[in-house]
């Protein structure tokens, strides 16, 4: 038996599974792509790397759960816009040895698939903090706090089926991601 420990997974995996349901009773094509923790330019400004970015340039504490003990799969936004585009023409076939009883999630009977996108290199939150330091030149006043509830110690992307299907494995280092990041944003917001 599987758990969701977060109300963000299980609204992930109900659309996977109305999604496999439609491919299977419709023979709709379908392909689902799980995207791990992307960031970079352009990115959302609620997301972790902004608002570090953010508190620790004007000198304000940032927020670290579960004291830092935690690893994310970051993705720089170049590996997923590259694995959204390989994808993209790779139509998804019925899995022959899909079997109910022993179901594979990540196919169907129907034209079903799915891609995780993930930089498959989990990255210590410590050590992205440390990384953002390194760039902006200035250290990060921490407020270390509990982990909250719903959120998840770890995430890893397997993108061995990325792979295979498709020839392609996301690589920007974190330190690669988070420098272009940070120029960007001393760029755009004028710092």
């Amino acid at each position: 038996m599987w758990t969701i420990p977060s109300l963000y997974g299980a609204t992930k995996k109900a659309d996977e599974l109305m999604a496999h349901a439609y491919s299977n009773l419709f023979n709709i094509p379908c392909t689902g792509l799980r995207f791990f923790t992307v960031y970079g330019p352009w990115g959302r400004p609620d997301m972790v790397l902004f608002l570090f970015t953010k508190a620790i340039l004007e000198g304000k504490p940032i927020d670290v759960f579960n004291y830092g003990d935690m690893k994310r799969d970051f993705t720089y936004i170049d590996d997923i816009v590259e694995g959204i585009v390989r994808v993209m023409d790779k139509i998804p076939d019925p899995d022959p040895a899909w079997d109910s009883s022993h179901p594979d999630p990540g196919t169907g009977r129907g034209p079903y698939k799915l891609y995780n996108i993930g930089n498959h290199n989990p990255v210590e939150l410590v050590r992205f903090i440390e990384i953002l330091e390194g760039c902006l030149g200035k250290k990060a006043e921490k407020n270390l706090l509990p982990l909250q509830p719903g959120d998840v110690l770890a995430t890893y992307a397997d993108v061995d089926d990325l792979m295979r299907d498709v020839g392609f494995k996301p690589a920007t280092p974190i330190e690669e991601g988070i420098e272009r990041f940070v120029k960007w944003y001393f760029d755009y917001y004028k710092v």
